[in-house]
């Protein structure tokens, strides 16, 4: 059995928007065309987020690269995320996820959060 929404602690890190929330999209497979995506469950819109991701250094420390990472929020976050605006993820998780493609393997790791709050 494959582990599901694991909860993660986000705090340590910087996390600024480097693309602004919008609703989350992907392509018919029969159709081609975008549609949204929704929750499987309660079938609430999804929207996505890109945030670049940075430790914060403690003294002493080396502060070291970041990562840009795409969260999928449960919920619109609203107005006044916009590129640059530094945030805090509300009930963030992870997954592990795998699939197969036409022979071809992928895997990685999803983010999934309740919202976004404001720093600052």
């Amino acid at each position: 059995m494959a582990l599901m929404n694991i909860p993660v602690n986000m705090q340590g890190y910087k996390l600024m928007i480097t693309e602004a929330p919008a609703m989350k999209m992907k392509e018919n497979e029969k159709t081609g065309e975008m549609e949204p995506v929704t929750d499987r469950k309660t079938g609430a819109q999804q929207f996505v987020v890109s945030l670049f991701a940075k430790k914060r250094p403690q003294p002493g420390e080396f502060a070291g690269k970041g990562e840009e990472i795409k969260v999928t929020l449960t919920v619109d976050p609203g107005e006044g995320f916009e590129e640059g605006t530094y945030v805090q993820l509300v009930d963030a998780t992870t997954s592990p996820w795998q699939n197969e493609k036409n022979g071809r393997y992928s895997s990685g790791i999803s983010f999934k959060a309740d919202g976004l709050t404001p720093l600052g």
